[in-house]
């Protein structure tokens, strides 16, 4: 079974030794293909208290199966419940564990009734892993309360079982949730992904929902052998790509994580450092082995027939019958790094769903306005990130690394950290250097991929055809926080007249 997040995570940071074990044995599920259960899931409509939790949420042949776990013992006494601890520790329950799991279940249903998703049969559960039965009293069925004697992963699929064979049918003339919109909204409800906050430059970590498109493609990436996601810079999918790198890991499958740029393997890295997954550039796959997934990042960088031929020698079934995901930027970012061939890519989609990221999570309202503005580019809605305007700065003569390490002072004179600035020169191909005030200087074929709190951007590119445009584009969207953009007066009429070409021709 799916879980979210992935055990590896679960066994990290649970406190609880009943719901550690839980989670080992659903992991080893694998009775419905389509199950996958989220933990410790926060629930904002809790009928007792503004926010609680559910241990575990559960979505097993169509059916939302809320799970209570209580590690240790559970008593009744005075008409009271208790849960009693290793250590003997009697501790006082709002109610049954029963009533928990089902209070919760109803929040969940009306949370996700608040979302349209329409009627779905739910149902409540409570798991005791630590004692041979559950206590006496009415008010539950005992299929819907596991003990000691079903902790194995062959009896909680049954079990699963027998809960959603009696569920609720829906009442008549009751709009009935569709599965593929249950499930997406599930992980979008549940998963966590870092969104930045760009006006403290902090990257709110599991403190955020998905966006609806990072959920969707979740979904879908859970389901379906072989993905495309496309999305404009900033749109979250290499964040997407690591989520879904640590599922596919967590089933005990094989992994490879490739990229043509060498510098993102500094961002995969420390993502996905302490799990089983194959971290290498596309130029050392010819000594990578075969695995069972293969994800690609900045894939519009590969699109070559030579480049899919090697991608396809990596997989184990192959392109064709294998597993894969790639995420691309097609539009604005193919021109960069390596070729772009239309046939191949329409070879590719041939092959796989194609699905969509759509909302910025990277870039500020002005730094998206900038870039559709000016370079025509769909960055997607800019409907997270808040922050200052972009500033421009322009130049008697050309535009120097010695003026733009003069803004990048600027910057630290009002509190930015240096080392958060990058000072990113669109004419260049050259790997990152450090300048003589200590800055980092890039160029657009090396920072694509990554991100920056501050960018400067140095000049322009030589020429604004398609590779100066898609060059620029990468420097502009690098930055998290704020972009300065230092032009010459020469490069500032050359972008004025960019802008009317595109105000002409549309």
């Amino acid at each position: 079974m799916i879980l979210v997040p992935t055990l590896a995570d679960i066994e990290k940071r649970s406190p609880s030794a009943g719901e550690r074990a839980f989670a080992r044995l659903l992991r080893d599920v694998d009775a419905d293909p389509n199950a996958v259960a989220f933990h410790s899931v926060d629930l904002r409509s809790h009928a007792y208290k503004q926010q609680a939790e559910a241990d575990f949420v559960i979505l097993w042949r169509g059916t939302v199966i809320v799970a209570e776990v209580k590690g240790g013992g559970v008593r009744k006494h005075d008409g009271s419940w208790y849960s009693v601890d290793r250590r003997g520790d009697w501790h006082k329950l709002a109610g049954s564990p029963m009533e928990q799991s089902r209070s919760a279940a109803f929040a969940l249903r009306d949370i996700l009734r608040e979302q349209g998703v329409g009627w779905f049969p739910h149902e409540a559960i409570v798991i005791t892993p630590d004692i041979d039965s559950p206590p006496d009293a009415v008010g539950w069925l005992p299929t819907h309360w596991l003990a000691r004697g079903d902790m194995t992963s062959a009896d909680i699929a049954r079990a699963l079982d027998k809960v959603v064979a009696d569920a609720r049918t829906p009442p008549a003339g009751s709009k009935v949730a569709r599965q593929d919109d249950l499930r997406a909204q599930l992980f979008g409800e549940f998963t966590r992904m870092p969104v930045v906050d760009a006006q403290r430059g902090a990257v709110l970590e599991e403190q955020n929902r998905a966006t609806a498109g990072q959920a969707r493609v979740l979904a879908s990436l859970a389901r379906n052998p072989r993905v495309l996601v496309y999305g404009g810079a900033g749109t979250g999918k290499s964040l997407v790509l690591v989520e879904a790198a640590k599922l596919e890991a967590d089933q005990g499958r094989s992994v490879l994580v490739t990229f043509r740029s060498p510098s993102l393997k500094q961002y995969f890295t420390p993502h996905l450092a302490g799990r089983s997954i194959e971290i290498r550039p596309f130029a050392d796959l010819d000594a990578a082995g075969k695995f069972d997934v293969v994800l690609v990042d900045e894939a519009q960088d590969m699109m070559t027939a030579e480049a899919m031929d090697r991608i396809d020698a990596v997989i184990v079934g192959g392109r064709s019958g294998g597993r894969w995901r790639m995420c691309l930027d097609p539009n604005n970012q193919a021109h960069v790094d390596g070729d772009y061939d239309d046939d191949v890519a329409q070879l590719i989609a041939d092959e796989a769903l194609s699905v969509d990221l759509i909302l910025n999570v990277r870039n500020t309202r002005a730094i998206v306005h900038v870039v559709q503005e000016y370079l025509g580019a769909d960055v997607g809605d800019p409907g997270i990130v808040h922050g200052e305007k972009v500033s421009w700065h322009t130049t008697d003569g050309l535009s120097t690394i010695s003026d733009a390490e003069a803004l990048a002072a600027q910057l630290v004179m009002d509190g930015a950290r240096r080392d958060d600035i990058w000072i990113i020169v669109p004419s260049s191909i050259d790997p990152p250097a450090t300048s003589p005030g200590g800055f980092t200087v890039t160029s657009p074929r090396w920072a694509k991929g990554l991100e920056a709190e501050h960018v400067v951007v140095c000049g322009l590119p030589q020429s604004l055809d398609d590779a100066g445009i898609a060059a620029l584009y990468v420097a502009v969207t690098r930055a998290r926080v704020s972009v300065r953009i230092l032009l010459s007066t020469d490069d500032r009429r050359r972008l004025q007249q960019l802008v009317r070409q595109r105000m002409m021709s549309a």
